[in-house]
Order: C-alpha cells, then sequence, then structure tokens
C-alpha cells in the first residue's frame, strides 16, 4: 500500500491540527492509499459505487456529468487540498450521479469515510480532529456548487464570465489573478459553446472591461 509521509500531508486541510506523532496512529485508526494519475484518467465513474474519499495531493480534478449526447459539463473544479466523492458515499444514492477525471497530473489520496466519520473505540484525540476537519470540507465543496449555481443562473454569457470572473478575483484578494480553467474547461464550466466564449471575451477586452493573457486576468471596470 503506497502511504503519503508526513511531509506530503501537513499542509491538507484534512490533516489539520495533526502533530508528526498523531500521523502514524491516524493511519492505523483510518487507513490511507495514495494513487499517481497522469491527465484526463478516469478516478471514479458514473454508476460506479464508492466507499472512499478523494484528497488532492497535487493536480487538480473535475467532476463532471455527460448527457445521454456526450455533452459534458464540468459541475466543480476540485483542487489541491480538496475532497470529492464525500456527497455519495453519505447520501442515499446507491451509485455515482458523476464522474470524476484528473484535469492534470495528480496525486490523490483515498480514505475510507466511514472510519473517519466514527470515532474509533479508543476515541483518539487525533481522530476527533479529522472528523471535524472533514465535515469542514464538506461544507467547502457546498460553497463551490453554490458559487456554480449562482454562476449559471446568469441569463447571459458575458454575466456568467463576469460572475465567474468576480469570484475568482475575491478568492485572489486581487483584480489581477489567474484562473486555474483553460478555454475548453472553462466554457464546459459556464455550460457555454467555446467559440462563443471566444468571441465574449475578445468583446469584452476590446470594450476594456477585462485584460487577459491566456489564464490571467484583470478586472478593468468594477461595474458594466
Amino acid at each position: 500500500m503506497n502511504i503519503p509521509d508526513y511531509q506530503e500531508i501537513k499542509e491538507i486541510p484534512l490533516f489539520s491540527g495533526i502533530s508528526k506523532e498523531e500521523y502514524p496512529v491516524m493511519l492505523g485508526c483510518v487507513g490511507c492509499e495514495k494513487v499517481h494519475y497522469e491527465k484526463d484518467a478516469v478516478i471514479f465513474l458514473e454508476e460506479e459505487t464508492i466507499q472512499h474519499v478523494g484528497i488532492v495531493l497535487f493536480g487538480a480534478v473535475y467532476m463532471i456529468k455527460e448527457d445521454i449526447w456526450g455533452n459534458k459539463t464540468i459541475l466543480v473544479h476540485i483542487r489541491a487540498g480538496e475532497l470529492f466523492g464525500e456527497t455519495f458515499i453519505c447520501s442515499h444514492a446507491e451509485q455515482l450521479k458523476v464522474t470524476f477525471i484528473t484535469a492534470e497530473q495528480s496525486e490523490i489520496l483515498f480514505l475510507p469515510l466511514y472510519r473517519i466519520l466514527h470515532t474509533c473505540s479508543h476515541s483518539c484525540i487525533h481522530h476527533q480532529k479529522l472528523t471535524d476537519n472533514m465535515i469542514t470540507l464538506i461544507a467547502d465543496k457546498n460553497l463551490q456548487l453554490i458559487e456554480k449555481i449562482e454562476i449559471t443562473s446568469k441569463k447571459t454569457l458575458r454575466e456568467k464570465i463576469l460572475c465567474y470572473l468576480s469570484i475568482e478575483a475575491q478568492k485572489a484578494g486581487s483584480m489581477y489573478f489567474e484562473i486555474p480553467l483553460g478555454r475548453v474547461a472553462l466554457a464546459e464550466y459556464l455550460c457555454a459553446d467555446r467559440s462563443a466564449l471566444t468571441r465574449e471575451l475578445n468583446r469584452m477586452k476590446e470594450e476594456k472591461i477585462i485584460d487577459f493573457d491566456k489564464n490571467t486576468f484583470r478586472i478593468l471596470k468594477r461595474t458594466v
């Protein structure tokens, strides 16, 4: 079994408050496995039944939904330190309703959610920290989905773009920031045609609403 060392996980939010001394004991309580993936690799496939949540150690993961015609929508972009798969284990759904694929070369840490959320017979302090951290991460994922709803509920493509860029700027704490999505992925996330997205971005640049170079953006006007 491939297990990460403490240096690999110490900055991961799930393990916040767990010391180097507690880490091996925690692994004995919970157990985990690290897996390396290349870009565009399928981690969990729609209709699978899973028992383990994934934590992105490095890289990124897309949660996607595909319709019967093969049209793909990116629901969530999961970054380093974030988790995925928890919703379908905690709910009554017996199978996944989405697919998880790597957005780039990634390492994923898999942990059994049941063993995290149910304290061991020793009632270890570090296990309680792990449980508290997991609940916080689940809440954070819900906020990501709320962001997605906020963005895609906008009426026009321009409004969707501005809403997305506004959220990314707030996360960066600056009007000059880099987004994690390329044009294809951004179009899928916004539920838009790629060509239409490119045209609208160029129009917004010409109107000096925004400026950009590849994935680096600057918001030039606060309101339009």
